[in-house]
């Protein structure tokens, strides 16, 4: 709850509030809204007490990972921030979900598991980097505030967790082309390819070295600029090649 800093007027969306031991605190703050999602209608159906008497506060029985934030917002008339202890099996395909509703989203407070949290603020060349850095960099800035150990859950699981907050940019750390998310992909689909061998299908190795990007490189050593250089490129040669 410090982490989050939540304040009066803010839009709060808690993913998978469970038997709401955060959501009371959550409830608490005089003057926000909250928007609680979860899938199981035997926690829901728990809850559904606490969000009764007020417009301000709604429980949605639904999948997280076909839920739509960015009609939440339009609905709210605002930005939201969204806070929750994300499901382990879900965390990744979760976040990147939740990138398609930045506009949507001023920052994400998050506990995750500990080695997801490390791929999320990892730099090139480390064993932690990759898609998912990738794709979270142009967008959000991250910010790793604390680790929990095993012992603060019921029952205890066997890996460490981390908070991290996600703060959606108010511009694009460069724009983004539209095959970036193709060529992240492929590059780091098996990361011990090199670029030369792993874009085979995009680029050739010419069209790689134009870029001024080392075609026997790993997609691992690469920072998030060098994969939207080569995005840029796989346009160029599409319209080259419809003669556009």
């Amino acid at each position: 709850m410090r982490a989050l800093d939540a304040h009066p007027g803010d839009h709060l969306v808690e993913i998978g509030p469970g038997r709401g031991a955060l959501t009371a605190r959550l409830l608490a703050i005089a003057d926000c809204t909250l928007d609680a999602i979860e899938i199981d209608r035997d926690l829901a159906a728990r809850l559904r007490g606490s969000f009764t008497g007020s417009p301000r506060h709604a429980l949605h029985t639904a999948d997280v990972l076909g839920f739509d934030f960015g009609a939440l917002a339009r609905e709210r008339r605002a930005r939201l921030r969204i806070v929750g202890n994300l499901p382990y099996n879900i965390s990744t395909p979760l976040l990147f979900h939740l990138l398609e509703h930045a506009d949507a989203i001023i920052d994400m407070t998050l506990m995750l598991q500990r080695e997801v949290a490390a791929r999320l603020a990892a730099a090139p060349g480390g064993s932690d980097y990759g898609r998912l850095t990738v794709m979270l960099a142009p967008l959000v800035e991250v910010q790793r505030l604390f680790d929990v150990g095993p012992g603060a859950f019921q029952p205890p699981p066997r890996v460490w967790s981390a908070v991290v907050r996600l703060t959606v940019r108010s511009h694009p750390l460069f724009p983004v082309s539209p095959s970036y998310a193709a060529v992240v992909a492929a590059a780091f689909a098996q990361r011990r390819k090199t670029l030369r061998n792993a874009l085979s299908q995009m680029l050739s190795t010419e069209q790689i070295r134009s870029c001024g990007i080392d075609p026997g490189a790993r997609a691992g050593t690469l920072a998030p600029p060098a994969f939207n250089i080569l995005a840029e490129a796989l346009e160029r040669a599409a319209l080259d090649r419809t003669g556009g």
